[in-house]
């Protein structure tokens, strides 16, 4: 192998350079395999016009596939077509009619003249399958791939070859072993909703970034969001700690965390909806004059500006004047890999010392896969804690209130316990026709907390915690006492005492 082979050549396609490392080994040949509509023909397109741009020459050979003009038609459309690099910098050849009357070395032939009068170093031929069902058998098929590898080498031109494939197809074919690379585009479906997902099976002389990353086709052309847990391996290197406390915004509940969070930390705000989880994340945020970011997937910017200025809150202004950014992200219709790269890079470009998440749930249910939510949450939080950012993220649980002794039944934090230092839980306690808000720290490393409930409401000017925990404790042990079953309240802290024998008489 030449020296040349270890350069690489940029696809200039956000994403997937950074995948395989800086872009694809120069000279080599690499298979892209995907079903029909994956997305295979538009990558193909943007590779050349974006190889182009750079200076590059490219060619695009189809074989049996749509016209030129309608092709040319449909990826008009897309932000990376340039009018004005056809015919020199990027330039279409159909080949499919040499294939049928001169079989396979006719094609080969042919793309060595082209190559070689055109000056071409990238090569992208859109129809392999036609290519091998030509092939009279399997090794007059390897024979062709050999020969497009040593036109490669000798030409120091890249080639990449588009084909389909079922969906069960193995990568055991000979085409595959015999490439430098395999990249393989699925379609899947989650609920009713259709993702695109993008793998690199092998990559000869180049590490790549491995496992499933998320592929969108926009009006801009091709964007591969790679997996950002795979990115952020080295995160956990700096550990929360080593500065001053950082203030809530809510003084009681600093005193509760044993003088506020620690710096660099991670809070996670348990509630159900109502208690007050988007109104603590607003004090949060203007509690001091830094610079804060408010991730949000329910509240759209407007409803959040409108919900600090009537309760008066500091982040108002702060929000006017985009000290205080919010990052919009409906559920429904986002990719994990894209968000979560866009708040790393507004933490990081603002120099964001607080950040908000309102939604872990919808957070991390847009992983589509429940087994990867955990870990990918856990290496987003120790990135944010490395670029120095203090954070609070919220997860709503169930309506069903505070049990009878039970204040804390119902909460479920087993698989979100490792993504935060610091475990804050809101509860609704009903009373009669009264629901009553009730605040606890259930965790908080390195500190000494307060564990009782305190009660506390939200006023016109936000949220108020009692100084002590008396009305909480009167109202849970009320609850406690008019349950069925329960003894009396002031019996509660008592230790049972023992039960006179009963005599043979019966007295």
């Amino acid at each position: 192998m030449s020296d040349r082979r270890i350069e690489k050549m940029s696809t200039s396609i956000p994403g997937l350079d950074t995948i395989l490392h800086g872009g694809l080994p120069r000279g080599g040949i690499y298979i892209v395999q995907g079903m029909p509509g994956s997305g295979k023909t538009i990558l193909g397109n943007q590779l050349c016009f974006s190889h182009a741009a750079g200076g590059g020459k490219a060619l695009y050979v189809t074989l049996l596939a749509e016209t030129h003009g309608r092709m040319l038609s449909h990826i008009s459309q897309l932000g990376f077509f340039d009018e004005a690099k056809i015919p020199d910098g990027v330039s279409y050849l159909s080949a499919f009619r040499i294939l049928e009357t001169e079989g396979l070395k006719g094609l080969t032939d042919a793309l060595r003249r082209e190559i070689r009068a055109r000056r071409v170093d990238l090569l992208i031929l859109d129809g392999l399958v036609s290519a091998e069902e030509t092939a009279g058998t399997p090794r007059e098929f390897k024979k062709f791939i050999n020969e497009l590898q040593i036109q490669a080498d000798l030409a120091d031109c890249t080639m990449v070859l588009l084909t389909s494939a079922a969906a069960d197809q193995s990568f055991a074919s000979a085409e595959h072993t015999m490439v430098d690379g395999l990249i393989e585009i699925q379609r899947q479906m989650r609920g009713r909703r259709s993702e695109r997902l993008l793998q690199v099976h092998k990559l000869r002389g180049s590490d790549f970034v491995s496992g499933l990353h998320a592929f969108q086709v926009t009006d801009d052309g091709v964007i591969v969001h790679p997996r950002i847990e795979a990115l952020l391996t080295d995160a956990s290197a700096v550990g929360t700690g080593g500065g001053p406390r950082v203030l809530t915004g809510v003084p009681t509940l600093d005193k509760m965390l044993g003088g506020g969070l620690s710096l660099r930390s991670t809070t996670l705000v348990l509630g159900s909806a109502g208690t007050g989880k988007s109104t603590l994340g607003l004090h949060f945020l203007g509690a001091e004059d830094e610079p804060g970011l408010y991730l949000s997937f329910n509240e759209t910017p407007p409803e959040l500006m409108m919900k600090a200025k009537t309760l008066g809150l500091p982040v108002a202004g702060m929000m006017e004047s985009g000290r205080t950014e919010v990052l919009w992200q409906q559920a429904t219709d986002g990719v994990f890999d894209e968000v979560a790269t866009q708040l790393l890079h507004r933490v990081h470009a603002g120099k964001i010392r607080r950040v908000f998440i309102d939604g872990l749930d919808d957070f991390g249910g847009m992983t589509g896969d429940p087994e990867r939510t955990r870990p990918v949450l856990t290496a987003l939080s120790n990135r944010l804690s490395v670029l120095g950012a203090t954070t609070i993220a919220t997860s709503e649980i169930d309506l069903s209130g505070v049990l009878p002794a039970q204040p804390l039944a119902g909460l479920f934090v087993r698989g979100l316990s490792p993504f935060a230092e610091n475990i804050v839980v809101m509860r609704y306690a009903a009373l009669d026709a009264d629901l009553h808000r009730l605040i606890a720290v259930l965790k908080a490393r390195e500190s000494a907390i307060d564990l009782r409930f305190r009660h506390f409401t939200i006023e016109p000017d936000g949220i108020r915690i009692d100084i002590d925990s008396e009305r909480a404790r009167l109202t849970l042990t009320e609850i406690a006492r008019r349950h069925s079953g329960y003894r009396e309240a002031s019996d509660l802290l008592r230790p049972p005492t023992a039960t006179p024998l009963a005599t043979g008489d019966g007295s």
